[in-house]
């Protein structure tokens, strides 16, 4: 048995748990989330936890049983808490700035990038080289700043771009410099 897949999910008092057949509706305080389960997973609420069972021991099931349970708990945490990923920029004179809700890049090109963040997503400038990406979805935050990051990702010579925080970049050592053919 999965061992994520067999943990209750706990329902806090200001979270209402709907489900549907297959389709499970998160409301909360930060927002409502909608998503539909594979058909095959059984859901069963008592009292204020969440269970989610599986109809055999199939190898496809087994895969489906922990994934489930992990897709419900991060809706149950995003109406709550919400969710956020923060990117550093390094490098010389790259910044970015808010302008209303988008965010202008100056990351070296020879035009500004303007990001436009889609709903649900907010985008934050606490300090010049920071963006903060948060929402109450995970998969749209975590897309939402992987996509900010593939506009310069950093680079193994000088560590120069856009990293998630805490991300370490591995350096390579350059040329040698004047030793070589003659």
């Amino acid at each position: 048995m999965s061992r994520i897949g067999r943990a209750p999910i706990e329902i806090p008092a200001n979270v209402t748990v709907t489900v549907d057949h297959n389709l499970v509706s998160v409301k909360g305080p930060k927002g409502e989330l909608t998503r539909q389960i594979h058909k095959d997973m059984i859901l069963e609420i008592e009292g204020n936890t969440l269970l989610v069972k599986r109809p055999s021991d199939e190898k496809a099931h087994r895969s489906l049983h922990g994934l489930s349970r992990t897709l419900i708990a991060n809706m149950v945490n995003g109406v709550t808490q919400g969710f956020s990923r923060t990117l550093e920029i390094h490098g010389v004179g790259y910044r970015a700035a808010k302008a209303g809700s988008k965010v202008a890049l100056s990351l070296g090109l020879s035009h500004p990038l303007e990001v436009e963040p889609p709903a649900g997503i907010t985008l934050d400038v606490p300090a010049p080289n920071r963006i903060v990406v948060s929402g109450i979805n995970k998969e749209h935050v975590g897309a939402m700043a992987a996509k900010i990051r593939g506009y310069r990702e950093p680079e193994p010579y000088k560590g120069k771009g856009i990293r998630y925080e805490g991300e370490v970049v591995r350096r390579k050592v350059g040329k040698a410099g004047g030793k070589g053919k003659k």
